[in-house]
């Protein structure tokens, strides 16, 4: 009876012998068996699909020879140890390919005893790739701005917390922004905004070094991260800072960044508040300085304009003389001669937004393109208000094209509902136009003009003003 029961558990045990091969050699996951030094005793057919070997190339080779990356070998050894010593391990590693393509493997690894006694380990291998190159990209997205390429305020808010020690001392904070995004975006559209975002995220991480952090804070704004910086060598960044902008035109448009920075000097200082100091620093800045760059923007708008369209600086100026001139006949006061001169200047700055192929269009406009052309007294205004110097003539660019009878736009105003500037730049406007021509039009001769003018007298234009138009030009 005893030496049935041997011969039965004898017999079980060739079985489960034979399960576990046909397990090793048939599973899908990737199989090695490995001696304590980590030499490959057996591997199945997976793993060689998996790694693009032969049997004969990895059996008696050893694994840091064949599959792991350098930088692993260490961590490698540390967790065959760990294993042989009774622990189970699962975790993530980079294993290299036979061409030296790397790709990660899914490890499920167990110590097992070999048939001389001593102890090895059963490594179980998955193709994790994809999915851990789909979690890198969260990963990335998650720290990252997605238009810029830049971090984004969540990662910079825990680069914050990790290096604000005492070893990172003195830590320098800049806080920038790009001046004019709103009139960029009224003008140009937000895909120019979006252009302009970037560019100006270029010139950033161009003028950082290496170890600093450069982050997309909010909309127009960024933040500058230096560790073991002072103040000397953080005016120096914004030196380079401010060259690079001053050397760098998108869209025909000077590109302007704001900047100021504070720096943290010893551990009493919360970082929050030297991030604000910067914040404080960088508004005070642009109200020092943020008029002359509203200014220089919206110069650049009217160079563009008469690249594209027969706006050319020549008739503006023209315009601006005249209007001066009539401002003069009618004892407007200095303020009101300089806000005609302005208007004379950007009464249709809104054009810039219309594509030039409709500007100069030599024919009829269609009703789609009209609407187009209508709408750039309106983007006018818009982008006068967004400037302290140009917002007083916002009203009066939105106006420059009512009637006198009310059948102009864009609201139908009438008579003296439009405002007094207005009306009078709308006859300079016309009264040049007409004698200097224009793409689609030619000039006619001074005395037709003015007739033109005063046949439209109550219908186009204000009659008191046209009486007094011709007088300025006739007695010049």
């Amino acid at each position: 009876m005893a030496e049935t029961n041997k011969e039965m558990r004898m017999e079980e045990l060739d079985i489960d012998a034979r399960q576990y091969q046909k397990l090793f050699y048939k599973s899908p996951a990737g199989m090695l068996l490995l001696d304590q030094d980590g030499n490959i005793l057996k591997a199945n057919q997976a793993i060689l699909e998996t790694t693009g070997y032969r049997f004969e190339e990895v059996i008696g080779k050893s694994i840091f020879d064949l599959f792991v990356e350098e930088d692993y070998i260490e961590e490698a050894k540390i967790n065959i140890k760990k294993i042989i010593s009774g622990k189970d391990l699962r975790h993530i590693t980079k294993t290299r390919h036979k061409s030296g393509e790397i790709f990660y493997s899914l490890l499920k690894e167990t110590r097992i005893k070999l048939n001389d006694g001593s102890y090895g380990i059963l490594s179980m291998q998955i193709d994790v790739t994809d999915i851990k190159e789909k979690e890198e990209k969260i990963k990335y997205i998650s720290y990252h701005d997605q238009l810029t390429g830049l971090y984004n305020r969540k990662f910079l808010e825990e680069e914050l917390k990790r290096l604000d020690t005492e070893r990172q001392l003195p830590i320098s904070i800049i806080m920038a922004d790009v001046d004019g995004l709103k009139l960029i975006n009224d003008s140009y559209g937000h895909r120019a905004g979006d252009k302009l975002i970037k560019r100006s995220a270029e010139i950033l991480e161009e003028s950082v070094r290496q170890e600093d952090i450069v982050a997309r804070w909010a909309g127009d704004e960024f933040v500058i991260l230096l560790p073991k910086t002072g103040s000397e060598e953080t005016e120096k960044i914004i030196n380079r800072i401010i060259t690079r902008t001053n050397e760098t035109d998108t869209i025909d448009i000077p590109i302007s960044i704001g900047l100021g920075y504070a720096v943290k000097e010893t551990t009493d200082i919360d970082i929050y508040k030297v991030l604000n100091e910067a914040d404080k620093n960088l508004y005070h800045n642009k109200i020092s300085y943020g008029k002359d760059k509203e200014s220089k923007i919206v110069k650049s708008f009217l160079d563009s304009l008469g690249t594209q369209s027969g706006e050319t600086k020549e008739h503006v100026q023209r315009m601006a003389q005249l209007a001066r001139k009539v401002g003069r006949r009618l004892n407007l006061s200095s303020n009101e001669l300089h806000k005609l001169y302005l208007l004379a200047y950007l009464h249709d700055i809104g054009k810039i937004t219309v594509p030039a192929n409709i500007l100069n269009k030599n024919g009829k406009l269609t009703e789609e393109e009209w609407e187009i052309v209508a709408k750039h007294t309106e983007k006018g205004r818009q982008i006068a208000l967004a400037t302290s110097e140009f917002a007083p003539i916002a009203e009066e660019i939105y106006s420059h094209h009512e009637r006198w009878d009310g059948n102009g736009y864009p609201r139908g105003l009438k008579g003296e509902e439009i405002p007094y500037l207005a009306r009078i730049i709308s006859i300079v406007d016309a009264y040049d136009v007409m004698t200097n021509g224009r793409v689609y039009q030619n000039s006619i001769s001074r005395d037709k003009a003015l007739k033109e003018i005063k046949d439209c007298a109550g219908t186009q234009f204000d009659p008191e003003l046209v009486d007094i138009f011709i007088k300025v030009i006739l007695d010049e």
